[in-house]
């Protein structure tokens, strides 16, 4: 018989990610090793309550529920404002990084599955195991792992949910854990650094836009209430563009969608010249992504790998060294070896063990850090948003169409 559950109301999930956001500032500023390996203070605090919670269900057969609609529009708002500042003139900048990161990540794809497949088998599990241990979990994240992991079920493997879970759930930990130090060791071992550049905001243009960083005017409570008005407008505007898209009989996600919408809003902007502030709105973006990740990561259930550990220790071991290895000795030197390649690679590996959200709050702490890094975050924004979910389910079934998966028809090997 279950336990109790406590479901805790959005207000109070808002609470208790804020102190622990507090937590991980204060823990990070104490502890300088933490600084070293540029670890988000999101990360530290929502770790934190996430044992908290594994202790709860454990000691007390208690489960807690966090809400989840402000960590949502938390996830609008955040690639909101990334639309907001992309110009069309520097998305055109993508180019041949951008193919080449695109052509990197379908080799990616295919590596993930290949070492999900290869475990799951050594381990005596289905193939289709092996996927959701693979890119579906990994580049995909829990959504993606749990949405194939119900037309795995539906095939009769029984055990597919627990397997999406908690290899989504180890990968949202490990990618969060390793993106930051891994970049920032990219950067000492090559010595590398950012080019001088007039502003630190990502996608503007430097020509038309004064830097974001002067303090006066940025904060004035007309230019805060009008970026909060442009910021709805354009969740808003997002919305209304996924429900289109959806009568059109075209599935868009719901953040793609908010930051097409910011992009059209700013361009808009930009050829009425109308001028948006940027610094509050770079600002509402950090808000918004430190908010959304330290919410999502506290929620983890950590309860779920414990059943399923050693499989999932050794597939994510071996899943961090294929691409560690892809991230180095392809991307990074196809791109140039220089500090926006480092820096793509930090998103690179955020996405491709975690989520977006980690991967940009990955370059986001690390550009704090060095330096400002505006083509890594257009390249990884463009990739990771509009090219990877396609591209991850139409490998995925390349992969259900070899003859080894044999689950055609309901009923399969569980």
């Amino acid at each position: 018989m279950a336990g109790p559950q406590i479901q805790l109301s959005e207000l109070t999930t808002l609470i208790i990610g804020l102190i622990a956001l507090f937590v991980g500032i204060r823990i990070r500023h104490a502890v300088p090793i933490l600084r070293r390996i540029d670890m988000p203070n999101a990360v530290i605090g929502a770790m934190i309550v996430a044992v908290l919670v594994l202790l709860a269900q454990v000691l007390f057969d208690t489960e807690v529920v966090f809400g989840a609609q402000i960590r949502d529009l938390l996830l609008l708002v955040f690639f909101t404002t990334i639309g907001l500042s992309a110009k069309l003139k520097a998305l055109l900048a993508g180019g041949r990084p951008l193919i080449i990161l695109c052509a990197v990540t379908i080799l990616l794809l295919v590596a993930q599955n290949l070492v999900g497949v290869t475990v799951a088998t050594a381990f005596g599990a289905h193939p289709f195991y092996g996927l959701l241990a693979g890119s579906l979990s990994f580049v995909g994240g829990p959504g993606t792992a749990l949405a194939w992991a119900k037309e795995a079920e539906a095939a009769g493997l029984q055990n597919a949910q627990a397997v999406g879970v908690g290899s989504a759930t180890l990968a949202v930990i490990t990618g969060a854990l390793l993106s930051g130090p891994i970049t920032g060791w990219l950067i000492h071992r090559h010595g590398l650094h950012h080019d001088a550049a007039p502003t630190q905001v990502p996608f503007v243009d430097p020509q038309q836009e004064a830097p974001p960083s002067t303090p006066e005017g940025g904060g004035s409570l007309e230019n805060i209430l009008s970026t909060i008005l442009v910021i709805a407008i354009a969740v808003l505007l997002g919305d209304r563009i996924n429900a289109w898209a959806k009568d059109a009989g075209l599935l868009l996600p719901g953040f793609l969608s908010a930051m097409l919408a910011g992009v059209l809003l700013t361009n808009l902007a930009d050829w009425s010249r109308l001028r948006l502030q940027f610094g509050p709105i770079q600002k509402g973006g950090e808000v918004a992504l430190n908010l959304f990740l330290v919410l999502s990561l506290m929620g983890t259930k950590l309860i779920t790998v414990a059943a399923i550990l050693g499989p999932l220790v050794v597939n994510v071991l071996l899943q961090i060294a294929v691409i560690v290895a892809i991230a180095y000795f392809a991307l990074f030197r196809l791109l140039g070896r220089d500090y926006e390649a480092a820096v793509t690679v930090g998103g690179f590996l955020g996405f491709g063990i975690s989520s977006m959200p980690v991967a940009m709050a990955t370059m986001d702490e690390v550009a704090r850090r060095y330096g400002p890094a505006p083509k890594a975050f257009l390249l990884i924004t463009l990739a990771g948003s509009f090219f990877v979910d396609l591209a991850n389910a139409l490998v995925a079934k390349a992969f259900l169409a070899l003859p080894m998966f044999g689950i055609a028809a309901p009923g399969g090997a569980g």
